[in-house]
């Protein structure tokens, strides 16, 4: 028992450790669209370790955890996504270094669209 409690804190502390580098990244990334990007990413994988570390630790309780990976796998991208739209969609300034913005070629190509149709 005592090796699976050895393996599960060190899957737990690299979780912190995720947890803890993405929060560098937050305050490091020059705009939202970065910070939005750097935060998902760290916080998915570094909250599923840290949840699996525990659910190594604590077999009892295993299938609870797997559930809430199931959700955070789930839920960060969508509302990191929904996040992103919400926040291109209101104009919020995009980095200076920022070359490729998809959504807004998108956008653009939808306008032009529309009004080729309407004529």
């Amino acid at each position: 028992m005592e090796v699976l409690q050895i393996i599960g804190a060190l899957i737990t502390l690299l979780g912190s450790v995720f947890l803890l580098l993405g929060s560098i990244g937050l305050v490091r990334m020059p705009d939202v669209f970065t910070r939005i990007q750097t935060g998902t990413k760290a916080s998915t994988l570094g909250a599923i370790l840290s949840l699996l570390g525990i659910g190594i630790i604590y077999l009892d309780v295993a299938g609870k955890i797997f559930l809430l990976i199931v959700f955070i796998l789930i839920t960060n991208p969508v509302s990191s996504h929904m996040l992103a739209r919400a926040a291109h969609y209101i104009g919020v300034k995009k980095a200076d270094v920022t070359v490729v913005d998809e959504l807004e070629d998108f956008e653009n190509e939808k306008q032009k669209n529309e009004t080729q149709i309407s004529e």
